[in-house]
């Protein structure tokens, strides 16, 4: 960790709260401020609780949390009861001004937000939920899995395949600007000329951003030819390369062909166990000098 990000941090929780304007005296839609609003949000999703529980769920100290419960029941929002399985206990609840308090809250947050993204465009807004994801992904104490997802191409997506190979295979196992070439041409002709009856390409995200891809092309009227397949560094083990895999064996199936092969070479090993495990056999390999590299290439095969 280093001053610089815990700058960038700090800069960007102004910028935010700023933005959505949680630095007024009452949130937008009404009396409440932006810890009267959480707590009738948390009690109002969890019917019962109790003032224990709400308080470490929002990391509030007994004194403060106390203060404002007590507020919260002046004004009707909030009711206690005593808990029958413990009498020492008592329960929260909203009372029916507190659910009307809390709709008129969310119904007036969500056109704050609404009206926000709004300005913002398609692939840029994919960015930004992506992004908000990746934080709570990473900052959660949970520590939880991204959400992956696969999705047809963007603007700008069949450009990124091309960039991320040249980039990626050069970083991993040194191949030259000829491979980056050879998938540039790969890439212009299934944009300029696929059918997509038969031809598909797919791309994975993780919380929204890009982490994977892959192409599914004709070779002849009984074959298809799975191509360009990728997952970023950084997403790999969470299934992804399977699911772009299956996701074009599905494919391929409804279109009509008979059977599905690729091409790959002998020291991807991962990319082997992955063929191997979703059914293709090695039918071929020869010795292929290219990219930079003395490589032995390879063809698999399954039948659908």
């Amino acid at each position: 960790m280093t001053d610089a990000a815990v700058a960038a941090v700090r800069a960007f929780n102004r910028f935010y709260t700023r933005r959505i304007g949680v630095l007024a005296e009452h949130l937008p839609g009404g009396r409440l401020g932006l810890t009267e609003a959480r707590l009738l949000f948390e009690i109002g999703h969890a019917p019962g609780t109790t003032a224990t529980a709400v308080g470490g769920a929002l990391g509030l100290d007994r004194g403060h949390l106390s203060r404002l419960l007590a507020g919260l029941e002046r004004q009707g929002l909030v009711g206690r009861s005593r808990s029958a399985e413990d009498g020492r206990r008592r329960r929260l609840a909203l009372t029916a001004a507190g659910e009307a308090a809390l709709a008129a809250h969310e119904q007036a947050a969500s056109a704050t937000v609404a009206g926000m993204l709004r300005e913002v465009p398609d692939p840029d807004l994919e960015r930004l939920v992506g992004a908000m994801g990746r934080i709570v992904r990473i900052l959660g104490s949970g520590r939880q899995a991204p959400e992956v997802a696969v999705r047809q191409p963007l603007p700008g997506d069949l450009g990124r395949i091309v960039a991320r190979h040249g980039a990626v295979y050069a970083a991993e196992h040194g191949f030259d600007a000829r491979f980056e070439g050879l998938v540039a041409q790969i890439v212009a002709g299934f944009a300029e000329a696929h059918d997509p009856v038969r031809e598909r390409c797919w791309i994975a995200t993780a919380d929204g951003e890009p982490v994977g891809s892959v192409l599914l092309v004709r070779r002849d009227a009984a074959e298809a030819q799975l191509r360009l397949l990728l997952v970023e560094r950084h997403a790999r083990g969470l299934g992804i390369g399977r699911r772009l895999v299956d996701t074009c064996l599905a494919f391929a199936r409804d279109a009509g062909y008979d059977r599905i092969s690729l091409w790959t070479h002998s020291m991807l090993d991962s990319a082997r166990r992955l063929y191997a495990g979703t059914g293709f056999r090695l039918v071929a390999s020869e010795p292929f000098e290219g990219f930079g590299q003395v490589l032995t290439s390879e063809r698999w095969e399954r039948d659908l």
